[in-house]
Parts: C-alpha cells; structure tokens; sequence
C-alpha cells in the first residue's frame, strides 16, 4: 500500500474572517482540509478567526473542539466578566484564563505554524499585525468587538476587532510560498433555507441569563444618556446588526482587491453572534461548505 508523504499534499495559507459564533464553521473547514490531503502551511486570523487559528497552529484544535462543542448557553453566561466601565460589556479575562487553561501558554514564535492575529488600531486607522508574542495576548486584542469586549492595551495601544478595518486579512499572507490561498469569509450571502435559530430558553416568562445580562448592560447605557423615547430599543441588536452589515461589505471590497484561490462563504445568518452553543452546527456547516467549493 503506498504511504501518504507530506510532499505529496498541497499546501495552503489559510485566512480565518471574524463573524462571532459563526467561526466555529472554521473548524468544520480545517477538518475537511485535514481530511483532503491539504497541508496548512500558515494561517491569518482576526477575531474568532484568530482565535480558532491560533488554537489550531498551537495544535490543540482538538482540545478545543470537544470544548466548545460541550458548552451551553448558560455556560457562556459564566464565562461573561462584566466590565462596569462604558467601553465594553465583557473584560473577557474569563474567557481568556479558560482557554489558557485548555490549551497552555504558548508564544506565537514558537508555534509550528506562522500565524498573524490581526487587530484595529482605531485612533490611527490601521491594522496591526500581530505575529510574536503571546498568543493569547494577541488572540484577546483580535477578538475585542465594539460594545461586547472591552479594547485590550498591547504595547501602549488600545486594540479592538480586526473586523472593523479587515474581516478577511489575506494581506499577511502575500509572502508565502503556498500552493494556494484559501480564505474563509463568515460574512456570506443571506441562505433562507439555514433554520433559524430557536428562542432563548424562558423561566416561567422571565428573561433568559443572556439577555437579561445583554438587557443590564443597556438599560445602564440608557440611564447615562438621554434618549428619544423610542420603547423596545435595543442598543446590542442595532450595534450586532449593523456590524455584521460593515463586515459584509469590507469583505467584498477586500476580496474583490485581493482575491484568494479559493473563497468559502458562510452566510452571516447562519447563526447569531454570541451563540456559541451551536457548535456542532457551525462545524458541521463548515466542512460542507469546505466540500461543495473545494471538493
């Protein structure tokens, strides 16, 4: 029987976009390469991308894999820190030491695997490339979204989501020496057959644990700021929809410049931006996307 040689699979720099929840599609991706005799020779990430992809070069998908697929949403309402301040819902330090706990410390130079987090400075209106350091240093500053996360300081500055300025970063790419370029953009086209998403569990007619976190956070918003009056306005859902909207369109203006290889697209409705119960969804979505484009 002839063995399998690593020259023999083709080699790919794999770009990992943001999108929230819907990022665990990159691990369905991953796997179909895995399987398909593709070898990742680098990765670029920014937001949930960075943070699947730098879990991936670090070798500890795996880990992370029957993590997040175990969690519930009452789980995601543990890892929430509030932050009391008025930049962020979440400090995210929660997040960040379980994920630290699950994987180890690891420092980006010393990955097997080039990888570059991609983050916002948006006092100067530039990405900043994050390629040393530690990892999850530069994963915290790549996954800080407007209103959600509070800015992560690196090195004097405060960072936020990559996603505001570029949420599919290819350009980290451009020196490698790959066979292809494969990049994941979780901004796709609307699908009306995807299922949507069922309603947060109700307690006797009370708010679920993440709304009534989500419906806090606002209600303090509120209280320190005069509004219009308007009732039923909702600070997260307009900010969440209109985020996912800008996203949307960089990524076409970014794609149609520096078009990759291959683009997989998963459609911004697959699911909600902190629904990260829906693992086994989004992975399985993932892989077949990965399958009808590159298959």
């Amino acid at each position: 029987m002839e063995i399998e040689s690593t020259q023999d699979k083709k080699t790919v720099s794999l770009v990992l976009g943001s999108g929230g929840a819907r990022g665990l599609a990159h691990i369905g991706v991953i796997r179909w390469l895995e399987a398909n005799n593709y070898d990742i020779a680098s990765i670029s990430g920014c937001s949930i991308g960075a943070l699947v992809g730098g879990i991936y070069a670090a070798g500890k998908l795996d880990d992370f894999e029957q993590w997040v697929r175990s969690i519930t949403r009452m789980d995601m309402v543990t890892l929430l820190d509030l932050s009391w301040g008025n930049k962020g819902l979440v400090k995210g330090e929660k997040i960040i030491r379980t994920l630290v706990n699950l994987v180890g410390e690891k420092c980006i130079e010393d990955l097997p695997i080039p990888f570059t987090a991609v983050a916002a400075d948006v006092k100067k209106e530039k990405e900043i490339w994050i390629q040393s350091g530690c990892l999850f240093d530069a994963i915290r500053a790549s996954i800080s979204l407007p209103l959600i996360f509070t800015p992560f300081p690196y090195n004097g500055v405060d960072l936020i989501d990559g996603g505001v300025l570029n949420p599919v970063p290819i350009a980290p790419t451009f020196g490698d020496q790959t066979d292809m370029t494969i990049a994941v953009n979780l901004g796709g086209p609307v699908e009306l057959l995807i299922k949507e998403p069922e309603p947060l569990p109700q307690d006797n007619g009370d708010e679920s644990p993440m709304k009534s976190t989500i419906n806090r956070f606002v209600n303090r918003l509120k209280r320190s700021v005069k509004t219009s009056g308007v009732q039923d306005w909702s600070v997260y859902d307009i900010a969440n929809q209109a985020f996912d909207a800008m996203q949307s369109t960089i990524a076409r203006q970014k794609l149609a410049a520096y078009p990759p290889d291959k683009i997989i697209e998963i459609p911004r409705n697959a699911c909600g931006m902190l629904e990260f119960d829906r693992a086994e969804a989004m992975i399985d979505l993932g892989f077949n996307k990965a399958q009808a484009i590159l298959g």
